[in-house]
């Protein structure tokens, strides 16, 4: 439990760090404070999702932020999945809106 609790703190750590570092390089109209506030929001909602123990085992899922509007992509197994990385992005604050384009994978 310690050492998936650690695994789950490093991803989080990364997707932070990356999320800061990719920010940086981005040219864009946004302001400053909100590209780090998308950059918040993400790397949130993707610690939440890591965090939840059923969605945690769902590696395909990308998240992106843009001016509060957060966008899930990628597959997930069932239905359940999908409306469940759904919830949990919109439980981060911040998040205006949530826009699920998870396609549930063929069986």
């Amino acid at each position: 439990m310690i050492h998936r609790l650690q695994a789950i703190l490093g991803l989080v750590a990364l997707a932070v760090a990356l999320t800061i570092a990719g920010a940086s390089c981005v040219k864009t109209t946004t302001s400053a404070g909100r590209q780090v506030d998308d950059g918040a929001i993400k790397a949130a909602v993707k610690a939440k999702l890591a965090a939840d123990v059923k969605l945690s085992t769902l590696t395909n899922i990308e998240v992106n932020s843009t001016n509060g509007v957060v966008t899930l992509a990628g597959q997930v197994r069932d239905a359940s999945d999908r409306i469940a990385a759904e919830n949990v992005a919109r439980s981060v604050d911040g998040v205006v809106r949530v826009n699920n384009n998870l396609q549930i994978e063929k069986k």
